[in-house]
């Protein structure tokens, strides 16, 4: 007769090397993503530090405000658009940081510190009423913009640069880092990116649980 096998099975020392195995793995998929989301905010952040540094290095070297830049040709070549109109050289890019017009000074800012050497992108502006192509946009796929033209109530300031489409916790991790941590009051604040017309509207206050995309603007 034969005698069947018994199943040992896990002893429990085998039991605490497997917890401890899944334990390691686990750890490194959640240090590995807080990598990432680090990454990104640093990259959407970065987005924020460049544009006064594009608006004062033109300023320096050409005495103007890019976008509003009435001798722009005179100063970049003849691939640039002069600023026109009654507000041209008047030292405000005026027009709203999302604008699809071509000759606001708003989209002109970005032909003129690109041709400045100051940033990267292309120099035509595409004709029509769709500047996706031109414009610049953050690692989220949302837009970025420029404008004198205050977009969110309250905000105190002389220029406001504006990035859309950015989920709520990357929002709340860039006021973090280099505001008050307060996406209703100081000089970094955020409205829902699908309530965020051209005009002014009150902010929104972004916690650790909320969830969907927000348009972040910041003063300075």
């Amino acid at each position: 007769m034969n005698k069947m096998k018994k199943n040992a099975g896990f002893t429990l020392i085998e039991l605490a090397i497997v917890l401890v195995i899944i334990g390691l793995l686990l750890g490194g998929v959640l240090k590995g993503q807080e990598l990432i989301n680090s990454a990104k905010v640093k990259n959407l952040a970065a987005d924020f530090r460049n544009v006064p540094v594009y608006i004062y290095g033109y300023q320096d070297k050409f005495k103007a405000m890019p976008g509003d830049d009435k001798s722009a040709v005179t100063h970049l070549g003849a691939s640039a658009t002069n600023s026109t109109g009654s507000t041209s050289g008047d030292g405000v890019i005026n027009g709203v940081w999302d604008s699809n017009t071509a000759a606001d000074e708003s989209i002109l800012f970005w032909q003129h510190v690109r041709l400045a050497g100051l940033a990267p992108g292309p120099t035509v502006i595409p004709t029509g009423t769709d500047m996706s192509s031109f414009v610049p946009s953050n690692s989220n796929g949302g837009r970025i913009g420029v404008s004198a033209t205050t977009p969110i109530t309250g905000m105190p300031g002389t220029y406001f640069m504006c990035s859309s489409g950015i989920d709520a916790k990357y929002a709340l991790q860039i006021d973090t880092t280099i505001d008050d941590g307060n996406t209703s009051t100081g000089s970094i604040r955020a409205v829902a990116t699908s309530a965020a017309p051209a005009t002014a509207i009150a902010p929104a206050v972004i916690t650790t649980t909320t969830t969907g995309a927000y348009t972040v603007c910041q003063s300075f």
